[in-house]
């Protein structure tokens, strides 16, 4: 099954990266403590929810699947393309360093970051024992932050990227992602020709346009040589009961965590 609820956290793991033996989670939004509107496994701490309840929630995350908050290795996400290779935690008096992607290949270093509609990647080389995330809302995607994941993989550590297993996480579904002009012109630059079947036009006109963040990086990994890509299929602004959405909800949400360690 692809959710899990060991005590009150419920998370999500994907077949792929768990027959492989690799930790991971996509944790919902249940099982902590903050009331609405970030109700209440919100591990955001910029959204205003008191810091105390988020720290919580995170040595909640982190409990669940048996590690400790002392292992994370977080980044202030900033919606670009730059990597983070680090090989220790990030100590909790040093600031969080800029970056839309973070790997490792220690064992107890655990990375970790926070979302609400951008789409969370997991990746996995079994071969380097290499894990990553990375994040990509519109803006990462037509930055193809995945494909910079996947190259700091090869330059750093060696990886084929053949040998990678991706997953890309719980995030907006193109029904519920409609964009305007500005987007759809850096669609339309980034993807040249395969732009067209990454945006929809659910009525059959210009307007309005859906943009599919899966499919843009499912193409952006074969793009990059990845092979093994395996698909949540779930949409935040579908699942309010499980996923934090900052479109379905308006703004006035949390954010949740998504974790991958060796």
């Amino acid at each position: 099954m692809p959710f899990h609820q060991p005590d009150d956290v419920r998370y999500f793991t994907f077949a792929s990266l768990s027959d492989a033996g690799v930790r991971h989670a996509a944790f919902t939004r249940r099982g902590g403590v903050s009331p609405r509107p970030w109700e209440s496994l919100n591990v955001g701490g910029l959204v205003g929810d008191d810091p105390v309840r988020v720290v919580e929630n995170r040595r909640r995350c982190f409990q669940t699947v048996g590690y400790q908050p002392e292992s994370m290795y977080d980044v202030w996400q900033v919606h670009g393309d730059d990597v983070i290779c680090t090989s220790a935690p990030r100590p909790l008096d040093v600031p969080h360093r800029r970056a839309d992607v973070i790997l490792t290949d220690r064992p107890g270093v655990n990375l970790f970051m926070r979302f609400a509609d951008c789409v969370p990647v997991f990746l996995y080389d079994p071969r380097r024992v290499v894990v990553g995330l990375a994040h990509a809302g519109w803006q990462g995607t037509v930055k193809r932050t995945v494909s910079a994941a996947i190259v700091a993989m090869h330059d750093e550590y060696g990886s084929n990227p053949g040998d990678i297993l991706a997953g890309i996480g719980p995030s907006i579904g193109a029904h519920h992602y409609e964009v305007g002009s500005d987007v759809v012109g850096q669609v339309r630059a980034a993807f040249g020709e395969d732009a067209d079947a990454l945006l929809v036009s659910p009525n059959g006109h210009e307007h309005p346009v859906q943009f599919d963040l899966w499919a843009a990086n499912r193409l952006i990994l074969e793009d990059s040589g990845v092979r093994h890509i395996e698909l949540a299929g779930l949409c935040t602004a579908c699942h309010p009961e499980d996923w934090f959405s900052h479109r379905g909800e308006k703004g006035q949400t949390g954010r949740f965590g998504v974790l991958i360690g060796l």
